[in-house]
């Protein structure tokens, strides 16, 4: 596997046109323009001497919901790797255009908390395309290291709609959530979306307005996934271990402004957690936290 290392984080707001130009005609047939890739690059990126910057965590943590503290939050490592996951897909060998690609699926799975304090060292690559019913998908794989050692890891399933068929073998399916205990409702304001790309770095369209959005085919801006995994997570704090396994799928899009109901309950292994619409029921989130049996010492 070929390596890249980079000095510094790779800015995300500056690949932005790359990701779109795919969409417009006439350009989507440039070399260095996504999507002409047959498969995905077996490359890895690599961001060393990683510091969190208290600002940007601060700033996080207010999105999201989360309580500052001595360790990072367990989604805060994916912030750190986006603009990797950017990178990879941005580059004209790479099979599939960014701007489309559908987030179903992310597992986190941390052995022990990440200090505030800690050096990083970021790692990510991607799998290659699998067929799927709806399409294809394949997985971005992130490291976070400290001293050499993994201490966080996480596998976002992406999906490419288009080109699935009836005579492909559907993937195992989570099985149906039951109706769990409702914790809290949260109101999200139509601005969610710009709130939390400013942050993160992801500025899909679809995240932002409810125009841009439409281009599309959503009638109105959409939360982030990520946004609303990290937003369980918080609500939950104080009762999961550090060392654990945080498991999501991501069912219909949460329409912004919106109103959603969380729900959780604790189990043997762990916790189940769920967001669904307030008014109709819709489920937009179902998860499992899983505790692992030990933590790195």
């Amino acid at each position: 596997m070929s390596e890249q290392t980079l000095s510094g984080s790779p800015g995300t707001l500056a690949l932005y046109p790359r990701a779109v130009a795919p969409l417009i005609p006439g350009l989507s047939r440039l070399p260095f323009v996504p999507g002409r890739g047959k498969t995905v690059p077996t490359r890895e990126l690599v961001l060393e001497d990683v510091s969190v910057d208290p600002e940007h965590l601060a700033r996080y943590a207010r999105v999201c919901g989360f309580r500052l503290a001595a360790t990072l939050p367990a989604t805060y490592p994916h912030m750190l790797a986006f603009g990797l996951h950017m990178k990879l897909m941005t580059r004209g060998d790479f099979p599939f255009a960014p701007v489309g690609l559908v987030h179903i699926e992310n597992t986190i799975t941390q052995r022990q908390a990440l200090r505030t304090t800690d050096r990083l060292e970021i790692r990510v690559s991607a799998t290659q395309p699998e067929p799927h019913p709806k399409g294809r998908t394949f997985a971005f794989l992130t490291e976070a290291r400290v001293d050499g050692e993994v201490l966080w890891e996480e596998r976002s399933t992406m999906l490419r709609r288009g080109g699935g068929g009836g005579d492909v073998r559907r993937p195992p399916s989570r099985p149906k959530q039951p109706d769990l205990p409702a914790r809290a409702q949260w109101t999200l304001p139509g601005g969610l979306g710009r709130r939390y790309g400013s942050v993160s770095g992801d500025r899909n369209p679809i995240h932002l307005t409810g125009l841009t959005a439409r281009l599309f085919g959503f009638d109105s801006a959409i939360a982030h996934g990520m946004w609303t995994k990290a937003r369980c997570l918080a609500a939950l704090e104080g009762r999961y271990p550090t060392a654990f396994r945080a498991e999501v799928a991501f069912r219909q899009p949460i329409k912004l402004p919106g109103r959603v109901t969380f729900a959780s309950e604790e189990r043997p292994s762990g916790l189940r957690f769920a967001v669904r619409d307030t008014k109709r029921g819709t489920p937009h989130l179902d998860g499992t936290l899983t505790r692992l049996e030990r933590a790195h010492t």
